[in-house]
């Protein structure tokens, strides 16, 4: 056995050749996925929205209604632009980033990328169609155009996260000599871990543009517009985020089920967990310091329980792990309860809410509650962030878990790297910009009484036509 000093000297040898390209690729990657995956959630719930809206108007014969889906479908147009643009970029990253995980397994991984592009284009069709219906197709049929967007928006994310799935849990495939053989690629796209990644991050999906959404009507009433447009478009979105909200804690509980078999090192940096200890505490905040776990908040027997569904069964400390196969586990573990804080005290808020509505207490008259509700939008945003951040980062050192680590993928050109980085940040930056400059352009012309904004290109609907 290895003396410890020699273990970390060997450690620091390994850190030290890691190649020049690996820092500016990961800043790269977190940078283009942390911004896109916010969009990409507005593209999985936002037409289950406007779909309600605007069944909501039919079926009550409601121009409120009818006019916010009509908005609403304005700006996921917007907000689809900007992410064909950002998905674009990814789309070239994974092969110009990582060419070692894409010449190696881009076979396995081939099926679930072409058919999330075709998903893309579909919905982007029946967007336009959708967009271009209004005034010129029977109400009943129009509405239903949503629905394709909303299933192409669910099928194309479920692909990209089947590729995510398969780089926590690889299968559909054998190395034999080295050499990748008998793909198969259904099996990527149909892996047990799939579906129940799949569900968190649908559930997610839901939170963030349900609260997003709603708390722009409730900064709206902030400011003393409390008539039925701003109330309708705050409670339908806030239903929405409300039932995810109080589901999100059971799917990501049996998410985690099994873990200690398939990631345990991403189970004990999730619970900080530098021993096995027998009941494990949960640990409230807290960080590694030389191996000891200081500045935390223990409750005795809760870890095992809600780690192990145990009272007393252990979770595996980092002891029990080669020191080379650790994650960075202070961020992990801080990333982790970052998401984990946010859902409860999210999930806690709309119980509150509809068990008060349910007392004939309305808190949208509250100025503290639309505070609330107006901040809940950017905390559902950092939560969905730390938990990618906890995924992502608690698979380290690997890329494909127990195949391909992080640094074979990389590809060896730092300098130009660094410089893509630099050009992407300008780009999302502006994009960033022009987004914001354009919504609040079209809300203060709607606030103005526009209810159409001119396009040079659509013929003239006729006066008294509707949806």
């Amino acid at each position: 056995m290895l003396a410890p000093d020699v273990v970390t000297a060997l450690t620091h040898l390994a850190a030290e050749a890691e190649p020049a390209g690996l820092l500016p690729a990961r800043q790269q990657m977190a940078l283009s996925l942390g911004w896109h995956i916010v969009l990409a959630c507005f593209g999985v719930a936002f037409p289950a929205m406007i779909f309600a809206m605007h069944l909501i108007g039919i079926r009550r014969k409601d121009p409120v209604a009818l006019e916010l889906a009509k908005r609403w479908a304005k700006v996921s147009a917007v907000l689809f632009a900007i992410g064909a643009v950002s998905g674009t970029v990814l789309s070239f990253e994974m092969g110009l980033l990582w060419p070692g995980l894409m010449g190696t397994y881009g076979d396995v991984l081939g099926l679930p990328f072409a058919f999330e592009g075709l998903a893309f284009f579909l919905e982007a069709i029946f967007l336009g169609i959708y967009l271009y219906g209004w005034g010129r197709m029977p109400p009943k049929r129009h509405v239903l155009m949503v629905l394709p967007m909303a299933v192409t928006g669910v099928v194309g994310a479920y692909c990209v996260l089947a590729v995510n799935a398969w780089m926590n849990a690889p299968t559909g495939f054998r190395i034999v000599d080295g050499a990748v053989t008998d793909v198969q690629p259904w099996a990527v796209l149909f892996n047990l871990q799939t579906f129940v990644q799949f569900a968190h991050m649908w559930v997610g999906a839901y939170m963030l543009a349900g609260f997003t959404i709603a708390g722009v009507y409730a900064v709206g009433m902030l400011r003393g517009r409390r008539d039925a447009h701003h109330r309708l478009g705050f409670l339908v979105p806030f239903v929405f985020a409300s039932i995810a909200a109080v589901t999100q804690p059971f799917v990501g509980h049996v998410l985690g089920f099994g873990l200690d078999e398939r990631q345990p090192a991403k189970l004990a940096a999730f619970e900080l967990a530098e021993t096995t200890e027998s009941p494990s505490p949960l640990r409230l905040g807290g960080i590694l310091v030389d191996g000891e776990v200081k500045y935390s908040i223990d409750i005795p027997y809760l870890g095992s329980l809600i780690a192990m569904n145990s009272p007393d069964e252990p979770v595996p400390g980092l002891d029990t792990i080669p020191e080379e196969d650790h994650p960075p586990v202070n961020l992990t573990h801080l990333a982790f309860q970052t998401m984990v804080g946010i859902g409860t005290l999210l999930a806690a808020a709309v119980v509150w809410f509809w068990f008060q509505r349910r007392r004939g207490r309305d808190l949208l008259e509250r100025r503290w509650f639309l505070r609330f509700a107006a901040a809940a939008g950017p905390l559902a945003v950092i939560a969905l962030e730390a938990g990618w951040i906890a995924t992502e980062v608690g698979r380290q050192p690997w890329i494909v878990y127990g195949v391909m680590r992080t640094p074979e993928a990389v590809g060896d050109y730092s300098a130009s790297l660094w410089w893509l980085l630099g050009i992407s940040t300008v780009v999302y930056t502006a994009m960033t910009v022009g987004a914001v400059v354009v919504l609040r352009s079209m809300a203060r012309r709607w606030r103005a009484g526009d209810a159409d904004l001119p396009s040079p290109y659509a013929p003239e609907v006729p006066a008294g036509e509707h949806g």
